[in-house]
């Protein structure tokens, strides 16, 4: 057979209304090629669909049988041109982020998630928590669309985008002697016992910071723990001082105090990072065209608030 969806949209519509020339118009065809192809379509199925007198047209059992299943086809074959271009325009599929725990607490990252959620429910926003470094292969290989992490070093797979430069700061106990100071310096914090993360985790924060701190002496690190919640509630239990980004500083605790540092380069990057060779789905690049926009309104934001000050 070489049905056509053409064929069965001719048919649907002589068999809605019966008659020939008023199909005819309603396809804006003329009505000899239309009641050819009907009579091509017949042949093809080897049965007749139309009883056809002078006067009236009406549909045979075959033709009633074949008109519910017509409608159907051509119902399916518009729901899945209708899917694909909403797939196609990013408002249904699947989203595969990868975060560091800090992510969250940024707002333009919770605001994105939000909005974008309100946006397009339809779109499966799966989320994995993984720390920098963690997150390198799956982006390469594909397996996330985007990957929010700290500052690293990333192989030529991967291009990256700034979207949060944040201060870092220091925590200490409430008892400390350092905890009714306005700031601390990086200094004073590398002759603190400190509670930081284990260099094997693979967090990009282990770097950078004790980058900064090593250009005053050597740190000493007392507590080595895999998560930044642990840090945190370490310091609490008084074991020790350390340093994160401002973002965790959402978390409140009554046994610690948050300190800013006085360095001005005390600042940790967050990057929006994505593969240069697999191509991004719709709702992967829409995702991404409004975090990098909430991140500069957040931006001005801040400045606009620091020169006021």
């Amino acid at each position: 057979m070489n049905i056509e969806l053409r064929h069965l949209r001719y048919f649907v519509a002589v068999a809605e209304e019966l008659h020939f020339g008023r199909a005819a118009a309603r396809l804006n065809i003329s009505q000899p090629p239309l009641s050819q192809q009907i009579q091509i379509l017949e042949q093809q199925i080897g049965a007749r669909l139309f009883a056809r007198t002078n006067r009236s047209v009406s549909l045979t059992p075959a033709g009633k049988l074949f008109l519910a299943d017509s409608r159907q086809i051509l119902l399916q074959v518009e729901d899945a041109a209708a899917r694909a271009a909403r797939l196609h325009q990013g408002e249904t599929g699947e989203l595969r982020i990868g975060f560091t725990s800090s992510a969250p607490f940024i707002k333009a990252v919770s605001d994105t998630l939000s909005r974008f959620r309100r946006q397009y429910p339809d779109v499966h926003i799966q989320t994995r928590e993984s720390n920098t470094r963690e997150q390198i292969a799956p982006l390469s290989e594909g397996a996330l669309d985007l990957g929010l992490m700290r500052k690293t070093q990333l192989p030529d797979t991967l291009e990256w985008q700034v979207i949060l430069r944040e201060p870092l700061m220091a925590m200490v106990h409430r008892d400390h002697p350092l905890a009714n100071r306005e700031s601390v310096s990086l200094a004073e914090m590398v002759l603190e016992p400190l509670v930081f993360f284990d260099p094997h985790v693979g967090t990009g924060l282990y770097d950078d910071i004790l980058g900064l701190l090593r250009r005053f002496g050597t740190p000493t690190i007392t507590q080595e723990v895999g998560e930044a919640m642990t840090i945190i509630g370490l310091v609490s239990a008084g074991l020790g001082a350390s340093i994160l980004p401002a973002s965790f500083k959402k978390v409140q605790l009554n046994e610690m105090r948050w300190l800013p540092i006085s360095d001005e380069d005390a600042v940790s990057e967050m990057w929006l990072v994505w593969s240069r060779h697999h191509d991004q789905t719709q709702a992967a690049l829409r995702f991404r065209e409004q975090l990098l926009a909430a991140a500069m309104v957040d931006f001005f934001a801040e400045n606009t608030r620091k020169n006021v000050r």
